[in-house]
């Protein structure tokens, strides 16, 4: 028996989408050991995907911190990883094969590189919506892929049932409003306004809630919405991952809520402004869809509930 390895470090909404590609790099390899690298916001989740036997941590400190880099690389090596699949497909990663496999080719290690089509540079293959990437990545490595292109997310989600019943949770709407500080140009500005018309349409039909992340809690202050922490605190993955998969519908900016709301297989909007397409990222499901748009500051509340109530 030999061990694979698979690099995937983050963000949220990559973790999300990446869960195909795990599942089906595990079903090629039912008689090897998967391991997968990942960074320490992911290290518990990923302690709990059934594809996987276990994890490795990567703090991902400076290149130039020599004596981590060393620790990390040492510990790799040990395992003696016969196959690397580098989801992550970065600058970073790309270095790490530099250490690690100097040599290789796609034989060892699988990435973008590797695989990279004969008629494309990489900033042309980059272009393609990520889950083509992956399955082109996988395919072109010899994996059938059955998942990769419908991730599923659920493994994600954990018991709240005592959080739900601290809120009285049965029928609610959740949204996620908020957005990275030096990402603005994601955030649509009239979640409040949207607040009101379902609540007038609806009455008492639906709650309205929100879930901020740590340094959201503040901003969710502002809005005319239930806030649901846990002991005055940020939900966990697992404990969101359950509440998005609850829930009644769901109203999103590009961000990682969205796309795991994506792969958790929920009725649900998210909106795009200029910034980018929701083809390139894959976050269309047969239950989420998105609204494009050029301005998001000219897309009315109006427009957004009249795509909602079709799904209500």
């Amino acid at each position: 028996m030999s061990n694979i390895l698979i690099i995937k470090h983050g963000s949220l909404g990559d973790i999300a989408q990446a869960s195909g590609a795990i599942q089906d790099i595990s079903d090629n390899h039912k008689e090897e050991k998967i391991y997968l690298l990942t960074t320490l916001p992911y290290f518990n989740l990923f302690k709990t995907n059934p594809s996987i036997t276990d994890v490795i941590l990567d703090k991902r400190l400076s290149r130039f911190n020599l004596i981590y880099l060393y620790s990390l690389m040492r510990k790799i090596k040990k395992f003696n990883f016969s196959k690397v699949y580098d989801l992550q497909n970065s600058s970073r990663t790309a270095f790490y094969k530099k250490i690690l496999f100097p040599n290789s080719k796609l034989d060892i290690w699988s990435s973008s590189e590797t695989t990279l089509p004969k008629d494309k540079t990489k900033k042309e293959f980059d272009e393609k919506p990520v889950l083509e990437r992956f399955d082109h990545q996988l395919k072109f490595s010899g994996l059938n892929t059955k998942f990769t292109m419908k991730p599923d997310f659920s493994w994600s989600c954990s018991n709240i049932s005592e959080i739900k019943t601290k809120f009285n949770l049965d029928k609610y709407i959740i949204l996620f409003p908020f957005c990275s500080p030096h990402l603005e140009s994601k955030k649509w500005p009239y979640y409040n306004n949207l607040i009101k018309i379902i609540q007038e349409k609806y009455k008492n039909k639906y709650k309205i809630v929100v879930a901020p992340g740590p340094n959201e809690i503040n901003e969710a202050k502002e809005l005319e919405a239930l806030c649901i922490l846990n002991n005055e605190e940020a939900l966990d993955i697992s404990q969101l991952s359950s509440l998005i998969k609850d829930s009644s519908f769901v109203i999103a900016n590009d961000t990682g809520p969205a796309h795991m709301s994506a792969h958790l297989n929920v009725r649900g909007l998210t909106l795009f402004g200029s910034h980018t397409t929701a083809h390139k990222v894959s976050i269309e499901t047969e239950n989420f869809k998105p609204i494009q748009v050029s301005d998001l500051k000219k897309l009315s509340p109006e427009k957004v509930f009249e795509r909602l109530s079709v799904y209500l």
